[in-house]
């Protein structure tokens, strides 16, 4: 059989640097570091070097890794009293409803992505690191057409990204908003990640960086520290791991909750027959869904704040068999940049539904947790399946749906991401299209249904490839959030 390596990513361009990285001889850890740089300038709605995430890594031998690095929350070395938040309120206007978001300095958590990717190449990559980051320079420098999906993620948060200079060079450059098709460059940021390639800079805490990006937090009221950018480090943990059906999961363990809660709802499945998609499956699965969900925000409540906003997802498997599962996020992008790199900062501390005792409640230093779940699932059959999902709390929902189609039913990773989906916000059952009529009023049953009339973004954006018994790997990206697949011939 010839030799193949497949890539699923949340955009063409991610992908493509993937698949880059991947002929010029890099194995999946350098492919997905090389869409996670390539995500920095080609879903800027979604993910940046100043967001955090989390990479689920197995090697060829099964030997599995989980590496935490998400954001935590500043103030290192500053007095309590000075510890007090200030934002910029952003008004985000959503389908039928407004949304007070909060951005600016005081908004900016610790950036993990950089540490994450540096430290996940460090240990797994076998590309030089110049090699992996030269697609996203490549796109930094000349341009990068901007997607359907990313153009409309880049309309929800246009109040947020456009807050400064800064972004509204960068997002709307002749004095209005980069619109699908667009092209769309960093020029500073491809000079930012050529001396990362280099060497000369190796993070945020490099002189260079961490003394301008901390001046500026300090006269704009922001609360990142020199000492939070020198302390901070990824963590690396053991998977949480469960037995399904016959199946292996294994994913992203507490203190983040996405992967608990699909664990949770999995287990209580698991009393019941296989899922065929009947009407008294689909009730099973919102009961699973709900009863998992309610049980871990009683749980959180008293935990680590849990972050819940835009993400990104890419997964790979090279020809050796190793597989990456990573999501990154950006959580709603803060609309201000690290000075002279062209990064967007995150802004999980503004997030007031993180934070139910206040605002900087947590203490500096805390890892913030997230719904983000890499997950990597082996299937009774032999099938070894990398997946992700962006969607921030729809993240849960997508994921579970996926493994159940994928195990119960023992689809295809293409069947397992077109089939429609539902989710339970708390308030009413969300239902995509596609839904035979009995499953409806089985819906309808359970409790308040609110239907779309056509497929969204909303419902999560599930990126997996598949390696299967015999070594073929296929790939599937979700429409809905623009994700592609693509099977690399090596």
């Amino acid at each position: 059989m010839a030799r193949r390596a497949a890539v699923a990513a949340g955009s063409k361009a991610s992908a493509a640097a993937a698949v880059d990285v991947l002929r010029r001889g890099g194995n999946a850890v350098d492919a997905a570091v090389a869409a996670g740089f390539a995500g920095a300038v080609a879903e800027p709605g979604m993910t940046s070097l100043g967001g955090g995430g989390f990479l689920l890594v197995r090697t060829p031998d099964g030997h599995e890794q989980l590496l935490d690095f998400f954001v935590d929350a500043p103030g290192r070395g500053l007095p309590a009293d000075e510890r007090t938040p200030h934002f910029t309120p952003v008004v985000v206007e959503f389908a039928g409803a407004e949304q007070v978001f909060h951005a600016g300095w005081g908004s900016v958590a610790v950036p993990g992505c950089l540490a994450g990717y540096l430290t996940a190449h460090r240990a797994f990559g076998r590309l030089p690191l110049t090699d992996v980051v030269a697609p996203a320079v490549g796109y930094a420098h000349h341009g990068v057409e901007l997607s359907g999906n990313q153009a409309a993620v880049l309309g929800l948060l246009a109040g947020i990204v456009t807050l400064t200079e800064t972004g509204r060079r960068l997002f709307a450059p002749h004095g209005s908003l980069a619109r699908a098709g667009d092209l769309i460059s960093n020029p500073a940021l491809g000079d930012f990640m050529t001396q990362v390639g280099a060497g000369t800079v190796t993070g945020f805490e490099a002189a260079t960086v961490a003394g301008p990006l901390v001046d500026a937090m300090t006269e704009h009221h922001g609360l990142l520290t020199d000492a939070d950018l020198v302390a901070y480090e990824p963590i690396v943990r053991e998977p949480l791991l469960l037995q399904y059906r016959g199946a292996r999961v294994a994913t992203n363990p507490l203190p983040s909750s996405g992967g608990a809660i699909v664990t949770d709802a999995l287990a209580a499945l698991a009393a019941h027959d296989p899922s065929t998609g009947s009407a008294r499956d689909v009730r099973r699965l919102l009961e699973a869904l709900a009863g998992a969900t309610e049980r871990h925000k009683r749980q959180a409540a008293a935990a680590v704040p849990q972050a819940q906003r835009g993400t990104t997802h890419v997964s790979v498997v090279d020809a050796d068999g190793l597989m990456v599962s990573m999501t990154t996020s950006n959580g709603s992008c803060s609309g201000v940049f690290a000075p002279g790199t062209g990064v967007q900062l995150n802004n999980v501390m503004g997030e007031d539904d993180l934070h139910p005792a206040g605002f900087h409640s947590v203490p500096p230093g805390t890892r913030i947790g997230s719904m983000m779940a890499p997950s990597i699932v082996d299937r009774a059959d032999g099938m070894v399946v990398a997946l992700g999902s962006g969607g921030s709390e729809r993240i849960r929902s997508a994921l579970l749906q996926v493994i159940v189609h994928l195990v119960d039913q023992g689809v295809d990773v293409e069947s397992a991401i077109e089939a429609p989906r539902v989710h339970w916000d708390g308030r009413q059952v969300q239902v995509e299209p596609g839904w035979a009529a009995d499953c409806l009023l089985a819906m309808a049953d359970w409790g308040p249904t609110n239907q779309w009339t056509r497929r969204d973004l909303y419902f999560g954006g599930a990126q997996a490839v598949a390696l299967d018994a015999a070594g073929a790997v296929s790939a599937y990206g979700d429409p809905r959030r623009g994700g592609v697949g693509v099977v690399v011939p090596l």
